[in-house]
């Protein structure tokens, strides 16, 4: 009896440690680097095969993409969720921002991105400058520096890769703002994003209201409302005024008292 009692003790503890280990570590994801600042003398070839540096294409608010052209899974869902937000936001590619894809296969060519360019403009409802979508390819070394500056990680599965997907927000500067998970995406969440990749760049009143009044949440990876600071924000307004009123009505009340004195 009691060596059955530990051998279920046994294999209860076995299971319990199983499930408190944590998940392998499959090499594969993406370590968020905000704040960080992009390469921009990275090098890559454009779509029509010339060379072309970052910091030529991030010259204004940028979404960035990561994926490889040939990509027979996720890739191309990720792109059509990408160019459907891209539709239905009011901002204009390559007037309010720039989008930016870059292969991180170091074997395809700038045939395959202008091909893969063609494509996607096609699909747009409402037809984008095409100055403002980019496709660009690299040598290894260029792939290796934007992937590890965004902290981007996959892997190499014979002929094709294992690898996230994620949808960043870039300022001006070069600075990653913003990382945006899925192959489906919210246009306020991308249009926040944008704006807050903006930030240091004049725009409109609005932008900067809708700034004020959400935040991002990390835990919901969305933009939410925040009650906190627009309720303090509302209170003090709230007092400042009642103490205005109070010092109006103070004088108010005293210069009738000195003028039925004088009566």
């Amino acid at each position: 009896m009691k060596l059955r009692l530990f051998a279920a003790g046994v294999l209860l503890f076995s299971i319990f440690s199983q499930a408190q280990a944590p998940p392998p570590d499959t090499g594969i994801g993406v370590d968020e680097k905000l704040g960080d600042k992009l390469p921009l003398g990275l090098a890559f070839k454009d779509e029509n095969g010339r060379t072309v540096k970052l910091g030529e294409l991030i010259d204004r608010p940028t979404l960035l993409m990561l994926v490889y052209y040939r990509c027979p899974s996720v890739c191309s869902p990720f792109l059509n969720g990408v160019v459907d937000v891209m539709d239905k936001m009011d901002l204009k590619a390559g007037k309010d921002y720039n989008a930016l894809v870059i292969s991180f296969d170091d074997r395809e060519t700038p045939d395959l991105a202008l091909q893969k360019k063609a494509n996607y403009l096609k699909t747009f409802r409402n037809p984008i400058d095409g100055n403002g979508m980019r496709f660009l390819t690299g040598d290894t070394a260029g792939v290796q520096a934007i992937t590890g500056a965004v902290g981007f990680r996959y892997k190499r599965q014979g002929e094709d890769f294992l690898h996230p997907v994620t949808l960043m927000a870039i300022s001006p500067k070069g600075e990653i703002v913003r990382y945006l998970y899925g192959i489906q995406f919210n246009p306020f969440d991308v249009k926040m994003a944008l704006n807050e990749a903006a930030a240091g760049r004049p725009g409109p009143t609005v932008n900067r209201v809708l700034l004020y009044c959400f935040s991002y949440d990390p835990e919901g990876k969305t933009y939410a409302f925040n009650i906190l600071k627009v309720t303090g924000t509302v209170m003090i307004f709230f007092i400042l005024a009642f103490g205005a009123w109070l010092v109006i009505a103070t004088k108010k009340s005293r210069k009738e008292k000195e003028t039925h004195v004088q009566q």
